[in-house]
């Protein structure tokens, strides 16, 4: 398959990694001064770290200057410009006019839905959102908002060609799924600093220590299940519903004063001490590889259903 990565941030190059990886072509482009220097040097260290996970494909990188060009030859397009709505509409819709009918396109947005950005599309059907998280070649989630569930289906199964756990939306929602649970376990976070609960360091622990773990093996849903005993998660909503509804009722709305970043930004330095980003970011992918390696969720993979 030949892909084609619009836009080589973060995300496009670690998409661009992952179908290299599995010996897939691509074509990239991005308008940014210096991108195909960045793009060269995130994708040699991330097929790196890919064949430490067994992935050694040998795909042939090409960086082009526009879109047009990018577009000639795609079988799939992978779209990740910033998180704007104008610029991702209008950049939709030049892909969609210039790609050949039969091609996929997915664009990579963390909030806007996707019946805003494909409404210049002569051909909307066609595009979805494909939502993935940092960074896409080693997090497996990809979230899937199509108009279409044939589309749905085809890119889910793209998808695991690749090696992710596509999920897809029954409609859509801003932030989708993971960023909505996400957002709301760190207003509470936020909330614990505001209130003087505990340090930053210890609020980041008690979730990676504690439920985190449980939580890279199987969801709250299932999690509460089994915290049900023989009954299960009907006997824990029957029985315990009450004391989390408790919690529900306590938990915090936090306002992001000058204060309280003042806050979080203090005591997230004293958590990473002398590690900077990039350090921080090197060992949170050896990690990662390391978890990969080694977990195996627990509930079983389902056939996926729009």
């Amino acid at each position: 398959m030949r892909a084609c990565i619009i836009g080589c941030g973060t995300v496009g190059a670690s998409w661009a990694a992952l179908f290299l990886a599995h010996g897939h072509d691509v074509t990239a482009t991005d308008p940014a001064p210096g991108a195909q220097e960045r793009l060269d040097a995130f994708v040699e260290n991330a097929r790196r770290q890919l064949a430490e996970l067994g992935l050694r494909g040998e795909g042939r990188l090409r960086f082009v200057a526009g879109t047009a060009e990018a577009l000639e030859g795609a079988e799939f397009v992978q779209e990740n410009a910033p998180e704007n709505e104008a610029l991702k509409r209008a950049l939709l819709a030049e892909i969609d006019r210039l790609a050949a009918p039969e091609v996929l396109i997915a664009s990579s947005t963390s909030a806007l839905v996707r019946s805003a950005i494909v409404a210049d599309c002569a051909r909307p059907e066609r595009v979805l959102v494909a939502h993935p998280f940092n960074p896409p070649h080693l997090v497996p989630l990809v979230e899937i908002v199509a108009g279409d569930a044939q589309v749905a289906a085809r890119a889910a199964a793209l998808y695991r060609g690749l090696g992710r756990r596509p999920v897809i939306l029954r409609r859509e929602m801003p932030g989708h799924i993971a960023n909505r649970l996400a957002s709301a376990l760190y207003r509470e976070a936020v909330n614990l600093v505001a209130e003087g609960v505990a340090s930053v360091a210890d609020i980041d622990a008690a979730l990676c220590h504690g439920p985190g773990l449980r939580w890279a093996l199987m969801g709250p849903h299932l999690t509460y299940h089994l915290g049900g005993g023989p009954g299960g998660i009907a006997h824990y909503l029957e029985h315990l519903g009450p004391s989390q509804e408790r919690r529900w009722a306590s938990l915090g709305r936090p306002a992001l004063t000058p204060e309280v970043r003042a806050a979080i930004a203090e005591g997230v330095a004293a958590e990473a001490g002398s590690l900077g980003i990039a350090d921080l970011e090197a060992r949170r992918d050896r990690a990662l590889i390391a978890i990969l390696k080694a977990r195996t969720p627990v509930a079983p993979e389902p056939e996926d259903q729009p």
